[in-house]
């Protein structure tokens, strides 16, 4: 892995502002696309007078190096799912609640109103500019059988973000949480070490989960989504007129990469199928009672940080 300092030492340097923007995601990703077309148009917008250079994979570190980069100014640009930065802006977590939406178009409707500009704007005090929610959609999970009932998760481990949210839903439906880093749980996954995994569709697809896992239960539990972030010291030190073009881009790429994922999960799900891995969907009588179970996770949200946050999203989400 290349060290920032390498890769600003490598880069050219006839651009009035060269820009790093690094992610953990495939080269074939949507994100990773939305990305390139991102500087290509911002090159376009500002007349080659901004370059951006896009490391993809973690090429230039993990999610919460890459937010400690963003801090310091040493990296411009960067996404990271809301649980990966919840140890900077811990209210962010609760995005990662459990049965939090009722459906995708709620959840798109909370983030880009004022309740997510609202939580964007808490990383300001981290030195970080939230520019916009990425989506990646709605969580299913993987095993090596289907899970339907609360009983299939007792002695159940369960690959984890290291979100002590996420982890506290496992334990509420009797599984035990294995915290993991998201490049580590294709071979977690084959050896063992973990029985299961929860993410989007699109991921499962792009990381090859479903090789490795029998099942996949569509369960729509809870959402995985992130944050486009800008190094808000560069930021504010660009030009008006560059600032305007970042903030246009940053927009303009969350909103291809939401398209991008949206247009191929139906794909990605066959293929899936075609693999050999069984497509499992619950009964509303089941996803019923994991929403039951839960719940709890809720209350532990608002007994650290209040249920002002969780109230107003009830309200936005009906």
């Amino acid at each position: 892995m290349a060290t920032l300092g390498a890769l600003v030492a490598t880069a050219a340097a006839a651009q009035e502002h060269q820009v790093l923007f690094s992610h953990g995601f495939k080269p074939d990703s949507p994100h990773h696309a939305a990305a390139l077309q991102m500087a290509d148009e911002v090159a376009e917008a500002s007349d080659g007078r901004v370059e951006i250079k896009v490391f993809h994979s973690g090429q230039a570190g993990t999610a919460r190096e890459n937010f400690e980069a963003l801090q310091l100014g040493s990296l411009h640009i960067t996404t990271s799912p809301t649980a990966r930065i919840a140890g900077f802006a811990p209210e962010l977590q609760v995005f990662d609640l459990p049965f939090l939406f009722p459906s995708y178009d709620k959840m798109v409707e909370v983030l880009d109103g004022p309740v997510g500009q609202e939580m964007l704007g808490l990383l300001e005090a981290q030195n970080v500019l939230g520019v916009a929610f990425y989506i990646d959609g709605l969580k299913s999970m993987t095993a090596n059988k289907p899970l339907r009932t609360l009983a299939d998760f007792e002695g159940f481990k369960m690959r984890t973000m290291e979100s002590p949210i996420i982890m506290e839903q496992y334990r509420a439906l009797g599984a035990n949480p294995v915290p993991l880093d998201f490049l580590e749980v294709y071979n977690a996954l084959q050896m063992g070490t973990v029985d299961g995994q929860e993410n989007p569709i699109n991921l499962i697809h792009d990381m090859k989960f479903y090789e490795v896992q029998d099942y996949l239960t569509l369960t729509d539990h809870a959402m995985l989504g992130g944050l486009l972030m800008y190094s808000l010291d560069w930021y504010n030190a660009l030009p008006e007129d560059l600032q305007k073009i970042m903030h246009e881009a940053g927009v303009t790429y969350v909103q291809r990469q939401r398209t991008g994922v949206q247009e191929i999960v139906a794909r990605d799900l066959e293929t899936i199928a075609d693999s050999g891995t069984t497509i499992v969907e619950l009964t509303a009588q089941e996803r019923e009672a994991f929403r039951q179970a839960t719940l709890p996770v809720h209350e532990i949200y608002t007994e650290k940080y209040g249920d002002e946050m969780l109230n107003r999203i009830y309200e936005a989400a009906k």
